[in-house]
């Protein structure tokens, strides 16, 4: 991160303190105050990013819109986990696989197999040689403990599964790991990360580790879901966008790619639409937007709830708190993933 972005960041936020006030004026209520600890801004965030990839395209832009921003990021790897509408782990783990091939980052950035079932199915087989999801925990584990003088950022932008299966096996990870999750309608029910493993959810609520909640809303402004672009936009902006590989992948719909842009093409014509607009949203392209700048959303403090029968229940003598991120910038997410492309720097994974 430049000297010029810390600093404006440093100065908004000493603005935000020194007014404590909503839009009105009004001063907020004691839980819904804006942060008053902001997570320190290293010259670059070390990360691990965790998806469930061959879930609809937000994940594929993601990942990549991460991979290119090698001048903010240090990735020192990605695991996959599967959700129901993208298939069995094998899927997930060969989609993630393509977007590391179109980065030119194939063999250099790590990529490991995470949970295909559930937390509860999995919790009680954390210690067998080959539980579900091993070689993603562990490597979760194993990098949380080796960082030095700065937090790892897991990006889990699917279920939470890998997450909290690697908090239940070595939780003293707690104190050296920051969670940015996309996920939730909070504080609506459902949302479809959060209900392909809830029981994963409420465990890492319940435990010390920071957690931020970058959350969804689906059909609300306020949300990612309100990211949103077109196929129209696609078809005219993405074709030819990123570096040329040599040797294209194969598509998870068949076809053969050389660019990120012309994938995207791709999977935008292969992608369901709900509306006449024919758009999509990028849901997960805003949990790495609002680590490299976290200008482009509003942050608030809040008491850990739990999601219980289905509904959000409030815990307002908690003194477990987490951030909750609304009501974000979406033309300026949308342009620097544009600008991502254009102007790819690649990651390192040191």
């Amino acid at each position: 991160m430049n000297t010029t972005l810390k600093l404006c960041t440093t100065l908004l936020l000493s603005c935000a303190l020194m007014t404590n006030c909503n839009n009105s004026g009004k001063p907020l209520a004691e839980e819904e105050k804006e942060a008053v600890e902001q997570p320190d801004t290293p010259d670059k965030y070390t990360v691990i990013f965790d998806t469930d990839a061959n879930n609809e395209l937000d994940d594929q832009h993601a990942q990549i819109y991460l991979l290119f921003n090698g001048n903010d990021f240090v990735v020192k790897g990605i695991t996959v986990n599967a959700t129901h509408s993208g298939g069995e782990i094998a899927n997930h783990y060969q989609e993630a696989e393509r977007i590391l091939k179109l980065s030119q980052l194939d063999g250099k950035v790590p990529l490991y197999s995470g949970a295909n079932g559930d937390f509860e199915e999995i919790r009680n087989r954390i210690y067998d040689d080959d539980f579900d999801g091993k070689a993603a925990v562990d490597f979760i584990i194993e990098e949380a403990l080796n960082i030095k003088d700065q937090k790892l950022v897991l990006i889990p932008v699917g279920k939470l599964t890998n997450i909290a299966l690697a908090l239940l096996k070595q939780p003293s990870i707690a104190e050296k790991i920051r969670i940015v999750w996309l996920g939730s309608n909070y504080p609506k029910p459902g949302e479809y990360n959060q209900d392909n493993d809830i029981p994963s959810m409420n465990y890492v609520l319940s435990t010390k580790a920071p957690f931020e909640m970058v959350t969804v809303r689906y059909e609300e402004p306020s949300g990612t879901a309100a990211i949103t672009v077109t196929q129209a936009q696609i078809n005219e902006s993405m074709p030819g966008r990123g570096p040329r590989i040599e040797d294209p992948i194969t598509g998870r719909h068949g076809g053969t790619y050389h660019t990120f842009g012309d994938y995207s093409v791709s999977l935008f014509e292969h992608i369901d639409y709900h509306s006449e607009a024919r758009e999509r949203a990028l849901f997960d392209v805003a949990a790495v937007a609002v680590i490299k700048n976290p200008a482009w959303g509003k942050v608030r403090e809040h008491p850990a709830p739990i999601y219980e029968d289905s509904v959000w229940v409030e815990q307002p003598e908690n003194e477990r708190k987490i951030m909750i991120w609304e009501n974000f910038d979406k033309e300026s997410i949308v342009q620097d993933l544009f600008h991502a492309l254009d102007n790819p720097v690649l990651v390192t994974t040191k």
